[in-house]
């Protein structure tokens, strides 16, 4: 029996991958995005639905599927009020998985980030661990929190100090010992196919998944 997909965060790098994958993969009939802006030259299977994904319940009705992939993530140049930045990377996370609790979808995938600490002192880091340990409390059967190092990959908007922070772990990962590898770069593709598999394995039991496991995870295609 083929599957239907939710993406929040399509627009970005990762989901961006991740829903060509989708689109390309015969177990999924159906990918639903939902997002502020639409996506053009789409196949038939991805059903768009737009608005603002602050007040995502207005979906409830359509918000269900067999799995939520929430991509969903802004910075503090794109966002830089913090309490706009918390609605998003947090806000929007937790109200998906509330939905999927609500709507009995059985399988919730988000992207985190590495460091994140909801006892941290540091904004970015304090927001991702609150946003994981509320995601975790609605209890969505199969929950997965993948914390990824620095994505790499070819973004559509120009982040400079990404870039420059990006050049600088490529020169130094090779002095990297064993204790430090999951602070090196990590591909968006190796993410979004880490996702994919963590969905479509019944034996998954990782809940919290740091960037070396993303990696592991996803050569097992």
């Amino acid at each position: 029996m083929k599957k239907t997909a939710i993406i929040l965060g399509a627009t970005g790098l990762t989901g961006a991958i991740l829903l060509q994958k989708l689109i390309e993969d015969d177990r999924y009939e159906s990918i639903k995005l939902f997002s502020r802006s639409k996506i053009e030259g789409l196949p038939d299977k991805v059903i768009q639905f737009i608005g603002d994904l602050l007040k995502l319940d207005q979906f409830k009705a359509d918000f269900t599927a067999d799995e939520v992939y929430c991509c969903i993530g802004t910075t503090s140049k794109k966002t830089p009020d913090k309490k706009r930045y918390k609605e998003i990377d947090y806000g929007i996370p937790v109200a998906a998985a509330q939905l999927s609790k609500e709507n009995n979808i059985p399988t919730f995938l988000v992207v985190s980030a590495l460091g994140a600490n909801k006892n941290s002192t540091v904004f970015y880091n304090k927001t991702k661990g609150e946003m994981e340990q509320d995601v975790l409390k609605k209890q969505v059967k199969n929950t997965f929190i993948l914390r990824p190092s620095l994505i790499g990959g070819d973004r559509k908007e120009r982040r400079i100090l990404e870039k420059i922070g990006l050049v600088v772990f490529k020169i130094i990962q090779p002095l990297f010992i064993v204790k430090l590898n999951q602070y090196k770069i990590i591909n968006a593709e190796s993410i979004a196919q880490a996702m994919l598999n963590l969905a479509n394995n019944n034996n998954s039991e990782e809940v919290i998944i740091t960037s070396n496991e993303i990696k592991r995870i996803a050569k097992n295609n």
